[in-house]
């Protein structure tokens, strides 16, 4: 019995030294690499991780990588937050792919982190939420996610990780598909960045935050092994810290729960409850551009049918249909069998327009009134240039309206009038151009002391005020434009209120006092027809009775306007417009309801995609490409039009990293699995070589349809206009997510017109998203640029800035979206600097006659050189002032001769003449760039310009 006993004592004994002897290996090997389990700090869940509608389908991949790294966690549902007691009383948060809070969430969220809590956060976070909650987010994490990278990228130490040993650990290394991360503020650090050019930030921390710039937990876009080391990282350097880091945030709820309970969406829907995001009209009260950037309008039917829309089905199946008619309403259309290559679970699909909204919150330029947020270096830089480039504008378009004046030399026309545009009256008196330039330049050149004393408000201040003291002083009440293009598109919701041709008579007397010389006119919109046509299925409900196109062709060209027809290319419906036509939210459009194998599809299944609100052909099916071309050779035939646009010609908004992809019609599966042996259903963007060519397939099939459109319609009407209506996103991005290669079409010399849709509610951001497209002219051939300025919401001095930005690049007009936001302030400004003047001499359209145009266009430069000189503002050296004068008269006689009577002769001397010019022009001006240096550049883009119309010149009139 006592050996008994000292047997199992010396079992026990030995079993606590093996245990001693696990848990000492253990606790060796974590570190050596220097990362604790999760849990080491403390037996209860020190993590809370939130689950969302935008991560649900990305969840089981989270979840799996909680648990191999052995990561103790409560769940949090983003629906159920309301206060921040609802965050959790966890130390620690993490915001897996959160792109959508609500405003009272994120209100919650800093009072969360103000007890003392911690986040982690991963991919676009927020990035769908409203501007303010955008703002706020920003300064909880520290930064914010700028763009994404075309391609995978190392991901590698920070050269500030040596300060972050916490980042600087084995196993956080790799190669990583996701986006640059922005730091926000001087305590933000980054801990790890991308091997791409200049070394971009991709995880940035501080002592309350850090933030993964990939979406944490999908295979797309790193390895389980990498997100799990990065979290435990991560998790580790906050509970290591318990003089910081509290345990348990005080106030905070002490449920938790490891899993989610799967709910019905609650009504209203999540679209519905976003603030602003919904409003009811009345009927054709409001057009808005659509999830994809492109036009629609919200025109409410005069008389809506008596039928009741069905509710949606429950499924997400395209195979799903209404089961509910009636007699006044489209027959239930016929559904496809779509491709189900991976089930996902049923969520509502999160608030994504993906769109031009989208992009300009990528180039945000805010000034917040009486901010004391602190002001970085690199802004303070922003600031100066900005304001700076504003005080060039104004000065720029002074010049243009005194030069046109034909009292130039009156010193009463350099005071212009006090008109009240500016969003906020300035304090100071201001009386004249001068006065504004002076007082503004003082502004831009103490920006740095106020911001060194760490005066943020007074400094955001004076720059606010000095804006509106600039914007007061724009010549609005004087002509000042040159022969350019200006354009606008003539929305479905305006033409359906004109009601008849008398009503849209009167829309085209607007737009003709407003010097408007072109007219993108909506003819195809959502599947329907604005005309009675043989070929489509149906004439849009809204506008039976009456020919609208007909009736635009006539009126425009009555007044001296181009009409253009304005088309939805593989765009097929839209459940927005079905709204309005008062039928079932999931009607496809009558084009796919009777021709329901014409369909696409994303890698769901779906016909409409996640977050979006228009089905989509797909471009690969030869039946979709030849029903489209006879449309469009039915409109150019029938109709007078003088150009045609093409809106929609690419795929859906898609985001490959988020595993959204589209383009998997029954054709397109077909055609690619005979070119590369595989259904592309089956292929993943981590399969490179594939993934490449099943990019390039369907890229391949907008740019043969440009082709085939461009080639079969000048075939019937040599001198059509063709144009695009294009995203303004950087060219690979764009292939990846759109499959748009508009700079193939342009070089080509498949379209005249690029219109990119660069949208923005300030000067700033408008100016960085329509440059890089406007210097890069070589990516264009010999098409020209035609920047697309969105008026809905936008002040109407700030409308005329961005156009006046544009009058100062070498770009040749713009294009107003839309009609329906073309207000009575606007057009009286346009009236006045741009309309008609009664008797003169009618102004060359640029696209229909280059040449006239650029010797008209030189002929004003000359001029506002002679006015320079005249009020001793040109410093050019006397010894070269004689070479100067006559070389500018050789390049204006040969320019002249070449709009009188083109040919290929006189268009090498023109070329070769300007040429010569150009190359000497910066050394001409020197002492003038010293004092100037804005409108010396502004006169180098009006130069180019020319060259650009000749360019364009050579190919439609000498050798069309």
């Amino acid at each position: 019995m006592i050996n008994q006993k000292r047997r199992s004592k010396k079992i026990k004994l030995k079993i606590k030294k093996a245990g001693i002897l696990i848990l000492n290996f253990n606790f060796l090997i974590f570190n050596l690499l220097n990362i604790l389990p999760a849990s080491a700090a403390t037996s209860e869940p020190i993590l809370s991780i939130v689950h969302s509608e935008e991560n649900a389908n990305q969840w089981t991949g989270i979840t799996n990588r909680l648990q191999a790294g052995g990561v103790k966690y409560c769940v949090i549902s983003l629906a159920s937050v309301k206060d921040a007691a609802d965050w959790g009383d966890r130390a620690v948060l993490f915001l897996p792919n959160v792109e959508l809070l609500s405003p009272a969430q994120a209100i919650a969220l800093e009072e969360w982190m103000s007890k003392g809590g911690r986040i982690i956060a991963s991919g676009p976070v927020g990035s769908l939420s409203a501007p303010g909650v955008r703002q706020l987010l920003r300064t909880l994490l520290g930064g914010y996610w700028g763009f994404s990278l075309d391609s995978p990228q190392k991901l590698q130490p920070s050269p500030k990780a040596k300060f972050l040993e916490w980042a600087n650990q084995n196993g956080l290394f790799g190669e990583v598909r996701g986006g640059v991360v922005i730091p926000d503020n001087f305590t933000t650090q980054p801990a790890a960045v991308w091997g791409s050019k200049d070394n971009p930030a991709a995880v940035v921390a501080n002592e309350r935050s850090t933030f993964f710039g990939w979406r944490w937990g999908v295979d797309a876009a790193s390895s389980a092994q990498l997100d799990t080391a990065w979290l435990q990282t991560t998790i580790n350097r906050y509970v290591k810290k318990p003089t910081t880091t509290p345990t348990k945030v005080a106030g905070g709820s002490q449920t938790c729960s490891t899993t989610v309970v799967a709910k019905a969406p609650a009504t209203p829907t999540r679209e519905q409850a976003r603030a602003g995001q919904q409003v009811s009209r009345s009927a054709g009260q409001q057009v808005s551009r659509s999830a994809g950037g492109e036009k629609t309008s919200s025109t409410s039917p005069s008389t809506p049918s008596s039928r009741t829309p069905s509710s949606p089905s429950s499924s997400s199946s395209p195979s799903s249909s209404s089961s509910s008619s009636s007699p006044s309403s489209p027959p239930s259309p016929k559904i496809a069998t779509a491709p189900l290559p991976r089930p996902v679970p049923s969520v509502t699909p999160p608030k994504s327009d993906e769109a031009i909204d989208q992009l300009e919150t990528t180039v945000r330029f805010d000034v917040v009134p009486n901010s004391q947020a602190p002001i970085s270096q690199t802004e303070t830089l922003t600031l100066q240039y900005e304001l700076e480039k504003l005080i060039g504008r104004v000065e720029s378009a002074n010049l243009a309206a005194l030069t046109l004046s034909e009292n130039g030399d009156n010193a009463q026309l350099a005071k212009t009038q006090q008109a009240q545009v500016a969003s906020t009256r300035p304090g100071g008196a201001v009386v004249n151009v001068e006065q504004a330039l002076d007082a503004a330049r003082e502004v831009a050149k103490n920006l740095p002391q106020l911001i060194a004393q760490k005066n943020y408000a007074q400094a955001r201040q004076q720059w606010l005020v000095a804006k509106a003291n600039l914007w007061n002083q724009f010549p609005l009440n004087r002509r000042l434009a040159q022969p350019e293009i200006r354009a606008i598109w003539l929305d479905r919701g305006t033409i359906i209120r004109a009601k008849n041709e008398q009503g849209l008579a009167l829309i085209f007397d607007r737009i003709a006092q407003a010097g408007i010389n072109t007219v993108f006119f909506e003819t195809v919109n959502a599947g329907y027809t604005i005309y009675p046509s043989k070929i489509a299925p149906q004439q849009n409900p809204l506008v039976r009775g009456w020919d609208p196109l007909a009736s635009g062709v006539k009126l425009a060209h009555e007044r001296g306007i181009e009409l253009h027809a304005w088309v939805w290319a593989f765009a097929a419906g839209n459940r927005k417009h079905n709204e309005l036509l008062n039928i079932d939210p999931n009607y496809p459009g009558p084009v796919l309801a009777a021709n329901p194998d014409w369909a696409g599809y994303d890698n769901r299944g779906q016909m409409v995609p996640s977050g979006q609100s228009k089905p989509f052909f797909d471009p690969a099916n030869p039946q979709v490409r030849q029903y489209l071309l006879s449309l469009y050779e039915e409109i150019v035939s029938r109709y007078d039009v003088d150009g045609l646009q093409l809106d929609y010609i690419r795929y859906p908004f898609q985001d490959p990293a988020a595993n959204r992809i589209y383009g998997y019609g029954k054709a397109a599966r077909e055609q690619f699995q005979q070119i590369a042996g595989v259904d592309p259903v089956r292929i993943s963007p981590r399969e490179r070589q594939l993934w490449q060519k099943w990019t390039e397939f369907r890229t391949l099939q907008i740019d043969n349809f440009v082709a085939q459109v461009s080639q079969q319609l000048r075939k019937k009407r040599p001198n059509l206009i063709l144009s695009a209506a294009v995203f303004p996103l950087p060219e690979q991005e764009r292939i990846q997510k759109l499959q748009q290669h508009w700079e193939v079409w342009a070089r080509r010399g498949d379209i005249d017109l690029i219109v990119p849709m660069t949208y923005a509610q300030d000067t700033p951001r408008f100016e960085r998203l329509a440059q890089p497209w406007i210097t890069s002219s070589t990516q264009l051939g010999s098409s020209l640029l035609v920047p697309g300025i969105r008026l809905l919401s936008l002040q109407t001095v700030g409308a005329f800035d961005q156009i006046q930005l544009l009058r100062d690049l070498p770009v040749i007009g713009y294009a107003l979206f839309a009609a329906e936001n073309f207000t009575n302030d606007l057009n009286k400004v346009f009236t006045n600097t741009q309309g008609n003047v009664q008797g003169a001499q009618k102004e060359p359209i640029p696209h229909r006659k280059p040449f006239q145009t650029a010797a008209v266009r030189y002929t004003a430069l000359q001029n506002e050189w002679k006015l320079a000189f005249q009020n001793n503002k040109l410093r050019i050296p006397s010894t070269t002032l004689s070479t100067f004068n006559s070389q500018a008269e050789v390049v204006e006689n040969a320019l002249n001769q070449l709009a009188t009577n083109p040919n290929q002769t006189k268009l090498v001397t023109a070329r070769a003449s300007l040429l010569r010019l150009q190359s000497q022009f910066r050394v001409w001006m020197r002492l003038q760039a010293l004092e100037n240096p804005y409108q010396v550049k502004v006169w180098e883009n009006r130069l180019a310009t020319v060259e650009k119309l000749l360019r364009y010149g050579e190919r439609v009139q000498l050798h069309p």
